[in-house]
């Protein structure tokens, strides 16, 4: 079977034509004075997903999840939550629990109380109430913490606090806004992976508000990548990465280059583009577009190829260039190739080996090019 990527898990309800949506925003509208935060947006999210919105500051995406956390109401539309609608549903009686950036954690309670919080404001019987408390420190492994208070903690500890505190009242949907954003990198991309695994394990939608691309593309099942107050494409962090459909994902998700140029060719399944970086692109297309229009052509970095040597075949999907930078990042290198034209093509290599016989060095003349599958066209 071929797939744009790996597939994590065999799990993909959005694709079932029968699986109705456990979220459905419908029309979804919300204006601040004359600002539109969200603007009709419409999107499906299913049980047990693990989504994130994913945007720029100000796209939208957090207004979206404090309308579902009922925050915010809609100035038009529904949203509607395992078959109810949430219109005029106070957010206590919400099925739903938020875990902030900031944590809100309460400095003067121990880790044990403050999980147990929202438990002893329902009234929850006290025997019951420890017996949950006593799991929650246990799904997140700071039962030897559980009397300190949040002053005497890490920052992951204390977001593995807020989360156990999230889901001690057992909600239907975990909102998780920036969750990991006051983390370090490295603990931040550890606790990446802990917050998929209990998802897993829970069997909860999880839907996740971020900025930042690497984390999106590591947890999500699917991506609603954001921009303006709409959804520009919903997909697989793959799909989204591989396929991006328009100019805009392209460029938001990942390093890429973007080739502009016009078609001159459409023959047997292939098109060809004369791009205005001075060389030819050919490329598969199920829609062959007109001789004549304009498109553009996306293709990233590690799909590029960097030699000494003219490829075999150097009249399509090839050009010639001088090494103008070089990037040594640990796990791969990347190269800067600047064309006859003044274009600057980004590449990239993996550094499979720890030694090189003959590495390149500045202002070396060399080649980079690539297969016909490498890239995608972009018509907008």
């Amino acid at each position: 079977m071929k797939s744009l990527g790996n597939i994590r898990r065999a799990f993909a309800p959005w694709s079932d034509p029968s699986a109705k949506p456990f979220i459905a925003f419908k029309n979804v509208t919300k204006r601040f004075g004359d600002f539109t935060a969200v603007n009709d947006l419409s999107l499906n999210i299913y049980h047990r997903e693990f989504f994130a919105l994913l945007g720029a500051s100000g796209c939208g995406k957090s207004t979206l999840l404090r309308m579902l956390a009922g925050f915010e109401q809609p100035t038009s539309g529904e949203i509607i939550l395992d078959g109810t609608d949430l219109s005029g549903t106070p957010p206590y009686k919400r099925p739903v629990n938020m875990m902030f950036q900031s944590y809100a954690l309460f400095p003067h309670m121990t880790v044990e109380k403050n999980i147990a919080f929202g438990l002893k404001q329902d009234g929850m019987p006290k025997d019951e109430m420890a017996e949950r408390v006593s799991q929650m420190l246990k799904l997140v492994k700071l039962e030897q913490f559980a009397s300190r208070k949040p002053n005497q903690l890490s920052g992951g500890q204390r977001q593995r606090v807020a989360l156990a505190r999230s889901l001690a009242k057992r909600p239907k949907v975990l909102l998780l806004d920036e969750p990991l954003g006051a983390l370090d990198k490295k603990l931040r991309e550890e606790t990446q992976f802990e917050l998929m695994d209990l998802q897993q394990s829970l069997g909860l939608t999880f839907v996740v508000v971020t900025h930042d691309q690497e984390e999106a593309m590591t947890m999500a099942d699917r991506i609603a990548v954001m921009s303006h107050g709409k959804v520009v494409q919903v997909a697989t962090p793959a799909e989204i990465y591989e396929a991006p459909n328009c100019r805009f994902v392209a460029d938001f998700i990942g390093d890429v280059n973007i080739f502009d140029g016009k078609v001159t060719t459409t023959a047997n399944g292939a098109v060809e583009i004369a791009v205005d970086s001075g060389f030819t692109v050919r490329t598969a297309s199920t829609d062959a577009p007109a001789v004549g229009s304009a498109l553009g052509f996306a293709i990233r970095p590690e799909k590029l190829r960097v030699t000494r040597a003219a490829p075999a075949n150097a009249s399509t999907n090839a050009a010639k260039g001088e090494l103008w930078d070089i990037g040594y990042l640990g796990d791969m290198t990347v190269f800067h190739v600047r064309l006859p034209n003044g274009n600057v093509v980004k590449a990239s290599s993996l550094n499979a080996q720890r030694s090189v016989d003959d590495p390149f060095t500045y202002d070396q003349e060399v080649w980079v090019s690539f297969d016909e599958d490498g890239g995608v066209l972009l018509k907008d």
